[in-house]
């Protein structure tokens, strides 16, 4: 399998993955089917435990974090932090830190999964976005909120 290919798929993975999604009948009562049930915040699981499969082109979140986010000049313009899980189950927003120096004065904007490109060269992870630092510095900026997950 090429490595332009295995790039590709990645990328697509990382824009339609179903993250942490568990499917299982709706409880007694309730509405909707079980492709919209996800992760819950709740004290106690109600839900049949199922065990997921892990297909070749997964990408793992410990694999994503902490990657270099590159533009297409190959010149380092962020970081990705964390990722955004929609209603428990997909992955629909790639949060990176741009600007700062050694975590001082950094900054967070979101990105939408589907404009990344995911690299693995030799157990080397790598992002890449089509993007200046410019932009991504006068991007919206997202906080977080210490009430939410």
């Amino acid at each position: 399998m090429s490595k332009r290919l295995i790039v590709g798929v990645l990328a697509l993975s990382c824009a339609a993955f179903p993250a942490l999604a568990q499917t299982a009948a709706p409880p007694t009562g309730g509405m909707g089917s079980s492709s919209d049930m996800g992760m819950k915040m709740a004290d106690t699981a109600t839900v049949k435990l199922k065990f997921v499969t892990v297909k070749p082109a997964d990408v793992m979140s410990s694999k994503l974090i902490g990657t270099t986010v590159y533009n297409n000049k190959k010149e380092a313009v962020g970081e990705i932090e964390d990722l955004v899980i929609e209603h428990g189950k997909t992955v629909t927003g790639v949060v990176v830190s741009v600007g700062g120096f050694l975590g001082m004065g950094e900054s967070y904007v979101v990105l939408d999964p589907s404009t990344m490109a995911v690299s693995d060269k030799g157990g080397k992870w790598a992002t890449y976005v089509d993007t200046d630092k410019d932009t991504l510095k006068s991007a919206p900026t997202f906080k977080y909120s210490k009430n939410k997950m």
